[in-house]
Parts: structure tokens; C-alpha cells; sequence
């Protein structure tokens, strides 16, 4: 038996419903990164990242850093660095796979964000690496993306959420630690106060 009862499954009978984007909408996207995309990119220090392997399983990873870390080589190429983890690189095993990846950038305070989607490749070429070094310590590899759309998105979804709003955060009373839901996911055999010191002390020693 079918889980819901009016399921949308074509796009006319989507755009029935939502009608088309209008001109104004369809002719804010540009094939390449102009000034203003280069002026949000460069006070951004944080954006995620959306990639899939081959089958189209999909993963949004977070890329934070100092303001400025995301290098502009021209306009229709950007730099991130990739900074130590916890390896299980999800976004470079699927770049390896599927080049195809979107990236939404913010900036803090901003409601609007900026979108941007292209191919991807993992380079290891060592002045770019040390070019983006942070205390002396250059990231292993380099996510180089080649621009094929970008285009700014309305404030809408930061309004509705009040995402910068202090006065509406939420009580974070009651969430999990990282530590327990690792060991509890994991099943570990180890308590989640050990966890958690393993996760302080990586994040103290692993950060660049």
C-alpha cells in the first residue's frame, strides 16, 4: 500500500501547482563568477558542499575556515581547501566518482546566500597547497571548481528560520554530545566520557 495518497510525479504536474519562474527570476544566472559572487565569496568562512558517486548516493559536507580561505582563480574557477578530518572524505571519494557538485556559501548576518554549481577535481599541486596554509600547515589537497552556474538566493529561508537571530535560537538543552552519538551509533566499548575526550583532544591537535 502507498505510503501517501497525492504524490507529485511529473513536472507538469508540479508546475501546474507552482506555476514558472519569471524573468527576472531566470535571468539573475550567470556562467561565471562576476564581481558581486567574488565579493560574497571572499567574506564567507563557511559553505557546504553537495557531491554524489557514481550509483547517486549523495552527501552535503560543511567547509568552514578563516574569512577568505576559498581562493578565486578566476571567474570560472574556485579553490577550497580540503583541512583535516575524520578520513572518511566523503566529498572527495564521490568527486573521484562524479565531478558534479553545488556549493551554497554564508556569510554570518547575511540573509542572503549564494549559489554555485560546477565540475570538481582533487589537486595536489604544492604552491596552491601552501598558498592556502594556515599557521604554516598546508591542507593535504585542493578541491578545484570549475563554474558552470552561480546565482544569489533570496532571504526567505533565513527570515523563516530567524537562523541569525540570537533572540530565537533554540535551548540546546537536551541534544546529544558528538561522544554519544558515536557511541551509541557505533555501539563502542567505550564510555561516552572517553569519547568525548578523544573528540576534544582531536579537535585541539587536528584542527590544520
Amino acid at each position: 500500500m502507498a505510503r501517501f495518497n497525492d504524490v507529485i510525479s511529473t513536472r507538469e504536474q508540479f508546475r501546474s501547482i507552482m506555476g514558472e519562474p519569471s524573468d527576472l527570476v531566470t535571468r539573475k544566472s550567470l556562467s561565471a563568477l562576476d564581481r558581486h559572487c567574488g565579493v560574497f565569496i571572499g567574506k564567507a568562512p563557511f559553505l557546504l558542499i553537495a557531491s554524489a558517486d557514481a550509483d547517486g548516493h549523495t552527501d552535503v559536507s560543511p567547509k568552514g575556515d578563516p574569512i577568505g580561505f576559498i581562493k578565486i582563480l578566476d571567474e570560472n574557477t574556485l579553490v577550497i581547501p580540503d583541512r583535516l578530518g575524520n578520513r572518511r572524505a566523503d566529498t572527495i571519494e564521490n568527486i573521484l566518482q562524479n565531478p558534479n557538485v553545488g556549493l551554497i556559501f554564508l556569510i554570518p548576518g547575511k540573509t542572503e546566500t549564494l549559489r554555485v554549481s560546477g565540475k570538481a577535481e582533487v589537486v595536489k599541486d604544492a604552491a596552491l597547497l601552501q598558498s592556502m596554509a594556515v599557521g604554516g600547515k598546508s591542507p593535504d589537497f585542493a578541491i578545484v571548481v570549475t563554474v558552470q552556474e552561480a546565482f544569489f538566493h533570496c532571504s526567505k529561508c533565513m527570515i523563516r528560520s530567524k537562523l541569525w537571530e540570537t533572540d530565537h535560537w533554540p535551548d540546546l538543552n537536551g541534544l546529544p554530545r558528538l561522544a554519544q552519538t558515536m557511541v551509541d551509533a557505533g555501539k563502542l566499548e567505550l564510555t561516552e566520557n572517553e569519547m568525548h575526550d578523544i573528540v576534544v583532544n582531536d579537535e585541539k591537535v587536528r584542527l590544520y
